[in-house]
């Protein structure tokens, strides 16, 4: 299959800004991502936003922070698979949501795991996004001893 071709077929998935901004060293270009990257920026996006943080879309987001400092058990785990469901659904719709996993990785440090099963919606290809969210804020910083 050649370049143009393989951009035909993955070109619905789209492409834009790469997320963190960034600049290209080189020619000072803005970085952009397609396809694959896209998607899995764009679902970072939306789970690290919090609902009212973008100005003219006060909806925008998931809503996951709510969540924080709450005992790890299997009503967070239900209400963190619901509330993702829903953001995915809503607001990236280049995925079907297969399956979302959420699995206590570090209980002590508050960390949680969510493993995001999701068919591409155009061609029926499945993909798997791995998202750490933490319960305690901090927790995320390397601790460098």
């Amino acid at each position: 299959m050649d370049n143009n071709t393989e951009h035909k077929n993955t070109a619905f998935l789209g492409s834009g800004w790469a997320f963190p901004v960034s600049f290209s060293v080189d020619n000072h270009q803005l970085s952009l991502s397609a396809n694959e990257t896209n998607i899995n920026e764009s679902i970072n996006v939306i789970l690290n936003t919090r609902k009212g943080e973008r100005t003219l879309e006060a909806e925008f987001g998931s809503g996951i922070h709510q969540f924080m400092f709450r005992k790890i058990d299997n009503t967070l785990k239900g209400e963190i698979i619901e509330t993702i469901k829903y953001a995915l659904l809503r607001y990236e719709p280049r995925i079907v949501v297969q399956d979302v996993t959420v699995a206590a990785t570090d209980v002590l440090n508050g960390k949680i795991e969510v493993l995001i099963t999701y068919m591409y919606s155009k061609t029926n290809t499945r993909h798997n996004y791995v998202f750490p969210f933490y319960l305690k804020e901090g927790t995320n910083l390397d601790r460098k001893k």
